[in-house]
């Protein structure tokens, strides 16, 4: 899963060649890796690891120095982990932060583009479906002054027509 966030578009990538994929492992989330390898049109470009799940599903968690599955004591605040009950603990199997040959999916993020276009991630645009929500960050976003009616640059979600 590649995303390109100047655009918001994302692609999925189906690739089975080891070769291809052995520049990803040992490598740990949030580490830059040069995309050359992908193929030809790739040239340029770095990748970001942001995460993945392996062949059962578990997540990558940030932090868990291995690169195998462990089981870890979640409480209140942790990630991947949503309290449903006040003070309880909940021990969970997460996957370490180090890329290797057992993960299905692995989650990437453009942080530099190549010189070429990639056909339905960086050619195109995809419009935000919402907007900022506070005066502040509407007058950031818009670059407006304090006099500016700030009511008329509100992003609103488009709404289905009624049928009566």
């Amino acid at each position: 899963n590649i995303a390109y966030p100047a655009t918001g578009c994302q692609k999925l990538l189906k690739i089975d060649d080891e070769k291809i994929l052995s520049v990803f492992y040992d490598k740990r989330i949030g580490q830059e890796v040069p995309a050359d390898r992908l193929g030809d049109e790739w040239k340029g470009y770095i990748l970001k690891i942001s995460g993945g799940n392996d062949l059962q599903g578990f997540c990558m968690m940030q932090g868990v120095l291995t690169n195998t599955r462990v089981r870890l004591l979640f409480k209140d605040g942790m990630p991947n982990y949503r309290l449903r009950r006040s003070g309880v603990r909940k021990r969970k199997s997460v996957r370490g932060c180090i890329v290797d040959s057992q993960l299905s999916v692995l989650a990437l993020v453009i942080m530099k583009k190549g010189e070429a276009e990639i056909p339905g991630l960086t050619d195109n645009t995809q419009p935000r479906r919402l907007g900022p929500k506070r005066v502040g960050k509407i007058r950031k976003l818009f670059n407006l002054s304090k006099e500016d009616d700030v009511r008329q640059y509100v992003v609103h979600r488009p709404l289905p027509e009624k049928d009566g």
